[in-house]
């Protein structure tokens, strides 16, 4: 039987809804003043539009979490709405984009820190260190949950001085004329311009579930999980819009533009040079501190899903403090030969439209977990109440299916590719399932071993062709990485503008 995580090992309030802003936060918010200064200072009313969107999703989560504070998250409610094959469909997007998007995120964090540590420009050894950061924030994870609320906690901590003091104390160097002058220069009309803002702003907000996937080591979790799933998107929502508002009013629009790091421009500007070297470690300390969250939701959504028998076994056993050690050892493995597979200029290029397409499937979860509280909170509030919620639960809906329609064409097409073939696995895990239960009893016998592994290999293949096909021929895609892009240039900028002076 598995053991389950004591009432002193779990994670209490504060520490989850830290852990729910800092997955949402230490994942592009030092980049999106910059990505946003295409369409204008008009992406003031696109951020209010997506606050919107992400509360109302936020509010699905919590008042799921409030009906059922089951473990799994996305995956337990769209398995009990919609039986078992939406849930393992579900699980399996959701953990698989999760493990993907993790890499992607290490790289980023890393990245940022390149300039202090010179040896990390070479590929293998930013490879090595890279591998190590995985398992050493595997092992936090394996001492049990309390481990990674507290890293997460101090990390996310870190993260809101630059962010919040910029978003505070900006405004003493705001220009309102830098900021009018910039309203929109997309060229497009205002509405237009509004809606190429969300296609920006909806992605800052990837990892708003990370509370109720956890819910099974969150403590009183009935109680708890709304409070930080809420709260976790409100401290986010603040620190988003003061902050990139404030710096379009302190960076001119050209400026913004071409800047790889509009946090430290903005500083620099307040606080002198200084500021791109804070910005960077707190950037790298956002996203490193952050995979310790994301691991935490790989592992607890697998296990969710492996005890009900929709997923590999391995992933439902415990240590002595209720955390699924095999099934994050596993992840971990899974990981490094991502990271070492990836070296290469080429490979790491093709990565990041995988990655891209990860973050892209995430979304898939949102809108069945949206759709599923229609279904679990019939006859369980009142008619006023629950007629409230439907009216929650189709605007996250529709926030959700604006970011699919905003995104790159061909990695939307692979992703729907991917989620069809998602049948056969479950044919697969199913028969599996079926044939322990029944002690291979079945007439005929159970079903060879080499059947099971060989529609496995063809249909990873395929898969890979398809991805090959669909996405990875093709050039110049909008990548929508579940982080924040390295300010390497930016700092080479002001090094050499210090040695010139």
């Amino acid at each position: 039987m598995a053991q389950l995580p004591s009432e002193v090992s779990k994670i209490s309030l504060l520490p989850a809804t830290l852990m729910v802003a800092g997955n949402m936060m230490g994942s592009g918010v030092f980049m999106l003043p910059a990505n946003l200064a295409v369409v204008g200072s008009i992406s003031l009313i696109g951020w209010l539009v997506t606050v919107v969107g992400a509360v109302a999703l936020a509010l699905v989560f919590a008042r799921l979490a409030a009906l059922d504070p089951a473990a799994g998250g996305p995956y337990a409610y769209a398995r009990k709405a919609f039986g078992d094959y939406i849930g393992y469909q579900t699980n399996l997007v959701y953990w698989l984009a999760n493990v993907i998007g993790n890499v992607a995120l290490i790289t980023a964090g890393l990245g940022y820190i390149t300039h202090f540590f010179p040896p990390l420009k070479d590929p293998l050894t930013f490879a090595l260190a890279q591998v190590a950061l995985i398992w050493l924030l595997t092992y936090a994870n394996i001492l049990g949950p309390r481990t990674v609320g507290r890293i997460q906690s101090l990390t996310t901590s870190l993260v809101l001085i630059p962010i919040l003091g910029t978003a505070i104390f900006g405004w003493f160097w705001f220009d309102s004329q830098t900021f009018s002058s910039s309203w929109n220069v997309s060229g497009k009309s205002d509405i237009s311009a509004v809606m190429t803002t969300l296609t920006f702003t909806l992605w800052a907000f990837i990892g708003v579930e990370t509370a109720s996937v956890s819910a099974a080591v969150v403590k009183n979790p009935t109680r708890n999980v709304p409070i930080a799933t809420v709260g976790g998107v409100l401290i986010a929502s603040v620190a988003y819009v003061l902050s990139s508002s404030v710096i379009m009013g302190m960076v001119p629009n050209k400026e913004l533009l071409t800047s790889s790091a509009p946090f430290a421009d903005a500083a620099r500007l307040a606080l002198g040079n200084t500021a791109a070297n804070i910005v960077a470690i707190c950037a790298a300390i956002g996203c490193i501190g952050s995979l310790g969250g994301w691991i935490l939701l790989v592992g607890q959504s697998a296990k969710a899903a492996s005890d009900d028998g929709l997923f590999a076994s391995i992933f439902a056993r415990t240590n002595n403090k209720g955390v699924p050690s095999a099934g994050l050892t596993l992840v971990a493995i899974l990981m490094s030969l991502l990271v070492l597979a990836t070296i290469s200029p080429s490979a790491s290029q093709q990565f990041g439209k995988i990655a891209s397409v990860a973050v892209i499937m995430t979304l898939l979860p949102y809108i069945y977990s949206a759709v599923a509280l229609k279904i679990l909170a019939y006859g369980k509030m009142p008619h006023h109440e629950y007629s409230i919620f439907t009216v929650i639960l189709l605007i996250a809906a529709v926030y959700c299916l604006i970011a699919l329609v905003g995104s790159n064409a061909q990695q939307t097409r692979w992703s729907l590719i991917f989620v069809i073939t998602t049948v056969i696995f479950y044919a697969l895990i199913l028969n599996r399932r079926r044939s322990v239960e029944e002690k291979h009893l079945l007439p005929g016998g159970p079903e060879p071993a080499w059947v099971h592994y060989f529609t496995l290999t063809v249909t990873i293949g395929a898969l890979c062709i398809f991805f090959w096909i669909s996405v990875g021929q093709y050039k110049n895609l909008d990548l929508r990485l579940r982080a924040p892009q390295p300010i390497e240039r930016m700092i080479h900028s002001d090094h050499k503008t210090s040695e010139s002076t």
